[in-house]
């Protein structure tokens, strides 16, 4: 089970942050459907190829400050 839960609505803000970031990921790379945490976090390790704990750590950060640019 993946150490975080996702809302379809949360994710389309998350994508803009991590696309702002990782300027090299596409929509189509980052498609993501609601309770399949583990799988979006497998595939980003591979996207960014960084480590789970990274990753997990990245997807926190940005729900914590949803209303920011920060990531």
């Amino acid at each position: 089970m993946a150490e975080i839960n996702i809302s379809n609505k949360d994710w389309d803000r998350i994508k803009i942050k991590i696309k702002r970031k990782y300027n090299h990921l596409t929509d189509e790379q980052l498609q993501y459907t609601e309770g399949q945490e583990d799988a979006l976090i497998t595939k980003l390790m591979a996207l960014v190829n960084r480590d789970r704990k990274y990753v997990v750590f990245t997807l926190k950060k940005a729900l914590i400050n949803m209303d920011t640019n920060i990531l």
